[in-house]
């Protein structure tokens, strides 16, 4: 029997040429808390029903990492497909992340039939049924999905330029997904299904933080109201997925797209604009929000709204405030953690905006980050029609400021609360359209490449798991900042700097699944987006560039 050479862990292992990788992670599961799910073979991502048929190097992943949850996820999204095709012959949506859990709806579903899908999930992981991969002709498949009533299914392949498409089998339902599967059901060890209201639940699955448990749904009721007004807004102007968005692009419908989003976007932010000048008690409006949330240009467009009702508003960086770079506090690792709290002067800032509240006039600090100390020379002081705006990563934290009364606070939380999805079974994460937004403003404003901002987005997503995501009920209102067209605009500038991750590049895998994403909607021109719109936060040529 012929033989082939294994690489794992830096040892050598010899195996049968043929042998899977379903196989190969049996040898080495103990080596693992939780199910092997996934595998990198020669550092390309590979499903563990493949055959090796040549000397490699193989890595395997579990739930606790990336790779292997995204596995989990979709093996436990086509499972959650066919038992509510079972059970009520109809079909799933996914529509948002939220509190770590995914908002779906069904027609007509209520909270019995919520409790049988769950069993039927249940009896068909206990099953372990079969999860099989098919390379199928695009045309035959999309004349399947059409024959079935899958519209949006068969609408998308259409924008595949390949002959074959690999697609999933799970008892008689197939389906297309973007990425690898488990091989069968019986991955599937956590999950929760919460009913909310009006047709929806949510699934929540273990995060990789999670140490393979799902966490009972908390409910955020701001941030799931924002959802849901996108999603009816979406729905209103035929605009749910990437299905849509292509039929209107390929009718040159651009301007209708950009138009209508930016007007959603400035009404909203009128309307927070209103309140906030119709209650005299606010005298500081604090805005937070994950990476690329577009905080900048929501804190400038803020600021003409409050000067158009009458005010004065003062713009404040929570930035200036950081202690000299000798003073930052180390994290677990013995780093300088600059998105810690403790980061800042808190002290300072609390003593100057307390003194600016009671009309003293104040020198502010500028901090020089190539010095890395404090400058003061800007002086600031208040009159009555006055308003400080401070944006940062910790604004929403009351120990920021904590000498000031909460009725004389306004707080706005803002994230891009993506509202279109490829179509109804495969998502687009928020996670993911603020990595393509920041990839391509580093490529734009600092000259980074795509693997190096790749490379450091698990440290900013760190950051706000920490520093952000806990405070988003603090805040009094929460501003979706994304634009419904975007992502077809992000195509342009990411795709080629994602195309310009090598192979042998760590990050090659991550590269590779964005442009997967990114193929399936079509591009789109740029010229007619306004210059004081988010989008020119990260694709340039805005009116608040500094």
């Amino acid at each position: 029997m012929e033989k082939i050479k294994i690489i794992y862990n830096n040892n050598e292992y010899e195996y049968p040429k043929n042998i899977t990788l379903m196989e190969v992670a049996s040898h080495f599961q103990k080596d693992f808390k939780h199910q092997i799910l996934a595998a990198k073979v020669n550092g390309i991502m590979a499903g563990l029903d493949e055959a090796l048929t040549e000397n490699c190097k193989v890595k395997f992943y579990d739930i606790t990492r990336s790779n292997g949850n995204r596995v989990y996820e979709r093996t436990a999204i086509f499972i959650l497909c066919k038992a509510v095709k079972d059970i009520t012959g109809k079909e799933l949506y996914l529509e948002h992340s939220i509190d770590k859990g995914i908002y779906c709806l069904v027609d007509g579903l209520n909270e019995e039939l919520l409790s049988k899908i769950d069993k039927r999930m249940k009896e068909i992981i206990d099953s372990k049924e079969k999860i099989e991969k098919l390379n199928v002709n695009r045309l035959k498949m999309i004349k399947y999905f059409n024959d079935k009533g899958l519209k949006c299914n068969a609408d998308l392949l259409k924008y595949v330029s390949n002959t074959s498409v690999t697609i999933y089998k799970l008892g008689e339902l197939y389906d297309y997904f973007y990425g690898k599967m488990y091989v069968d059901t019986s991955c599937i060890t956590s999950y929760n299904l919460k009913y909310l209201s009006d047709n929806g639940f949510v699934l929540m699955l273990p995060t990789i933080y999670d140490d393979g448990v799902a966490q009972q749904y908390i409910h955020h009721d701001k941030f799931f109201n924002s959802v849901i007004e996108y999603i009816n807004w979406a729905n209103r102007i035929g605009a749910r997925n990437f299905v849509d968005i292509n039929s209107k692009l390929s009718q040159s419908k651009w301007n209708d797209l950009i138009f209508m989003s930016e007007a959603t976007y400035n009404k909203s932010l009128l309307d927070i604009a209103e309140t906030i000048s119709t209650k005299k008690e606010i005298k500081m409006v604090l805005i937070a929000g994950p990476s690329c949330s577009g905080k900048t240009t929501t804190s400038k467009k803020l600021e003409m709204f409050l000067e158009g009702k009458g005010l004065k508003p003062i713009a404040l960086s929570v930035d200036d405030y950081f202690k000299e770079r000798k003073e930052t506090p180390l994290d677990e690792h013995g780093f300088k953690d600059y998105e810690s709290i403790r980061a800042l002067d808190i002290e300072l800032f609390n003593k100057q905006i307390t003194e600016m509240l009671e009309g003293k006039e104040v020198t502010l600090p500028t901090f020089n980050f190539i010095t890395g100390s404090k400058e003061y020379k800007r002086k600031i002081k208040l009159d009555k029609d006055s308003i400080l705006i401070v944006e940062g990563l910790h604004a929403l934290n009351d120990e920021l400021t904590k000498s000031i009364n909460s009725e004389n606070k306004y707080k706005i939380y803002i994230s891009p609360l993506t509202g279109v999805n490829i179509d109804n079974h495969n998502r687009v994460n928020t996670t993911d359209n603020r990595l393509l937004r920041r990839m391509v403003r580093d490529n734009l404003r600092r000259g980074y490449n795509a693997s190096a901002t790749l490379e450091s987005w698990w440290r900013v997503r760190d950051g706000e798991t920490k520093y952000v995501f806990p405070y988003q009920d603090k805040a009094d209102i929460v501003l979706n900042t994304s634009l419904i067209y975007e992502m077809s605009v992000l195509k342009v500038y990411a795709e080629p700097l994602l195309f310009s991750v090598s192979e042998d590049d760590p990050n090659y895998n991550e590269a590779i699944r964005l442009i997967n994403i990114l193929r399936m909607i079509l591009p789109m021109p740029s010229a007619s987006i306004p210059l004081d719109s988010v989008m020119r936060e990260f694709i340039g040529n805005g009116c608040f560039e500094d």
